[in-house]
């Protein structure tokens, strides 16, 4: 089981919008040159966002884009859902009679790994952006002392 860079970087430019758009709208450009993700990358990932109103774009000279709610309301399994971001331990689909190795039956560990994508996706059904740039300052914090 992998997140593709395009959940990872979506997770990242919005914690990233969290956390400097409390005034003024965020740039691309600028989140591109602190995350060091591509530009024409983000670009991709934030007209999604903005199709799932995560995110809405201000244009003008000082535009750019901000959260459409507060942080703590955008979950992280919203923000891979809009970017088509899944998270499968499974190759099987779940309704289907056919087991994982084009068998009749589940493999022998089928339950397990069932068990890890429920865990997993549940986790990303808690954490929330806000959560993200607390943490974030908090270890900031710890490593300044």
């Amino acid at each position: 089981m992998k997140l593709t860079s395009k959940g990872r970087y979506a997770v990242m430019a919005l914690a990233d919008l969290a956390k400097f758009n409390s005034v003024n709208p965020v740039s691309l450009r600028d989140i591109s040159l602190r995350q060091g993700i591509s530009l024409n990358f983000l670009e991709q990932i934030f007209s999604k966002l903005k199709k799932y109103n995560i995110v809405k774009s201000i244009r003008g000279t000082n535009g750019g884009y901000i959260l459409s709610k507060e942080p703590e309301e955008i979950k992280l399994a919203n923000i891979l859902n809009a970017v088509d971001e899944e998270v499968k331990t499974v190759q099987c689909k779940k309704e289907s009679k056919k087991g994982c190795n084009s068998k009749t039956t589940k493999c022998i560990t089928h339950n397990l790994w069932d068990e890890l994508e429920v865990h997993i996706n549940h986790f990303f059904e808690q954490k929330n952006l806000k959560d993200l740039i607390s943490n974030s300052s908090e270890s900031r914090n710890l490593n300044g002392r």
